[in-house]
């Protein structure tokens, strides 16, 4: 007796699907395939924002346009947007200014600091225009600063730090500080006349006021000693009166016995 088989044959090239035991074929749902969503590529959208924006209307060609107008509309005409970018841009570049001036003005502090007990005032062998006015002043500084309770190195650093204040001060029109620097100089004069050589001392004394007379063209810069005077123009008084209307002309007095003629 032979065993009756219900499964199809086996084809070659054909998928055989799996049977159950005793003869029974297994129903498998069918396996869900891969989800595909139709995306719109990156660059593409990129491209396309890129194209509208750069369109007559478009945000970036809007911002081009005002940068493009800005020089011929004015400050007070302009974009406010470009006032803002143009006001921090500044503010950026004084704050980076002030930074270095403040790096570089505490440097120079720290130098006089500790710089000024090891300045020899009185020993310098320098030459030049400069030590002809410079050294009697560091001399006198020397020979009138041994009974102080500071070092002549201080007296000559306040000396020069005094100076530097008139010159830059009296610049910007200071009154404090143009006279501070009239004082400054009348007494390096009088120190410079002091402290020279006497074979030298007209000369020394002489180039010193050359010195202080040309520094004085920046530290007094728009002084003149021309009094100014002021004209006052008096206005025209203007009274307010009222206008009164010219009187009608009187009718000439008639006898009352004239009587006009009458048409009948």
């Amino acid at each position: 007796m032979t065993d009756h088989d219900d499964r199809p044959p086996n084809i070659p090239g054909q998928r055989q699907e799996p049977s159950a035991p005793n003869g029974q074929d297994l129903n498998f749902p069918p396996l869900p395939g891969p989800f595909i969503e139709e995306k719109e590529p990156r660059l593409a959208a990129l491209r396309e924002w890129w194209d509208h924006a750069w369109s007559d209307g478009g945000f970036l060609h809007d911002r081009w346009e005002d940068l493009r107008q800005a020089p011929e509309l004015g400050w007070h005409s302009m974009a406010n947007w470009v006032k803002v970018a143009i006001g921090l841009a500044g503010i950026c570049a004084v704050i980076i200014l002030l930074d270095t001036a403040t790096d570089v003005l505490a440097d120079s502090i720290r130098t006089l600091l500790t710089a000024v007990p090891h300045v020899q005032v009185g020993t310098d062998t320098s030459t030049g225009v400069f030590a002809v006015v410079d050294q009697p002043i560091r001399s006198y500084i020397a020979a009138h600063s041994a009974t102080l309770p500071i070092s002549a190195s201080t007296v000559y650093t306040v000396w020069q730090t005094v100076g530097l204040f008139g010159l830059v001060g009296g610049f910007f029109r200071s009154s404090g500080a143009r006279i501070t620097w009239t004082a400054f100089g009348a007494c390096s004069i009088a120190m410079v006349y002091s402290a020279a050589p006497a074979d030298g001392r007209t000369i020394a004394t002489g180039l010193a006021v050359l010195a202080w007379t040309a520094a004085s063209a920046f530290a007094l810069r728009g002084l003149t000693l021309r009094p100014s005077v002021f004209i006052h123009n008096a206005a025209p008084s203007i009274e307010n009166r009222p206008e009164i209307p010219p009187a009608a002309p009187l009718a000439p007095e008639v006898p009352e016995n004239v009587h006009p003629l009458q048409k009948r």
